[in-house]
């Protein structure tokens, strides 16, 4: 009776809670029925990322007949630093949006909207540690808060998984990316990262998942992936919320 008492307590609750405070659409901010709901028109112009794609980069192919191990033109010619990488939508003007609210709206909530739809793609069998790419520690005091740590932590809550938001330790602080050729990018984040002594014993032989927001020409997650492999990780994957798939959309 306790327990049946408690439950419709909460269920009051959360009544009053929507009532006073309705969910809304992360995308435009209109009222939805549900916690972290797109709103029809929002979640009809995100563009899924999935299979058919580059088993390395996720890059989406145009026709579904290479098989799950194909690789696109760039991986073969220049295979990345990581694994394997997944991202839950491509990147575009709605995608883009959601990630500049988190990163720079101050809303944090979006973090958990964000890793609802990037949890598909969380491969447990692997049994990842999840490592978010850090930022340097002038950023977070300045932001308050690093953006894909929130990602991670939402993630963690869902499936109980192990995350290390100090594993990777960004040593060099790096002007923003943005307008940058990606020969500059691999140049400015070279001897950024730095894996922290203290989890050296924990990562040898795991599988590491890198947790981003967006990923554009993947210099900042590839330098974090070299990192991790020169330290005994078996496995590096990455996953984030949005992946450019057009030149000239970062």
């Amino acid at each position: 009776m306790i327990a049946g008492a408690a439950r419709h307590a909460r269920a009051g609750l959360r009544a009053v809670v929507d009532f006073a405070l309705p969910p809304r659409c992360p995308g435009c901010g209109l009222v939805t029925q549900a916690q972290d709901a797109f709103c029809y028109p929002c979640w009809s112009s995100l563009d899924l990322l999935g299979p058919p794609c580059c088993a390395a980069c996720a890059l989406p192919f145009e026709h579904g007949g290479a098989g799950e191990d194909a690789l696109c033109a760039g991986c073969m010619a220049d295979p990345p630093a990581f694994d394997r990488l997944r991202a839950a939508v491509a990147y575009g003007e709605l995608a883009r949006a959601v990630a500049l609210k988190l990163k720079y709206g101050r809303k944090p909530g979006v973090a958990g909207t964000m890793a609802g739809l990037m949890a598909r793609h969380v491969d447990l069998a692997r049994q990842p540690i999840l490592c978010p790419v850090p930022l340097h520690r002038w950023r977070i005091w300045r932001r308050g808060y690093n953006q894909s740590a929130l990602i991670g932590a939402a993630l963690c809550r869902r499936f109980g998984l192990d995350m290390r938001p100090d594993l990777l330790l960004r040593v060099k602080r790096t002007p923003p990316l943005k307008g940058m050729s990606p020969r500059e990018r691999r140049l400015t984040v070279r001897g950024a990262f730095r894996l922290n002594p203290s989890h050296r014993s924990a990562i040898a032989g795991r599988n590491i998942l890198l947790v981003d927001d967006v990923f554009t020409t993947g210099a900042t997650v590839e330098a974090c992936a070299r990192v991790l492999k020169r330290a005994g990780a078996a496995e590096v994957s990455v996953l984030c919320w949005a992946r450019v798939v057009r030149d000239g959309e970062h």
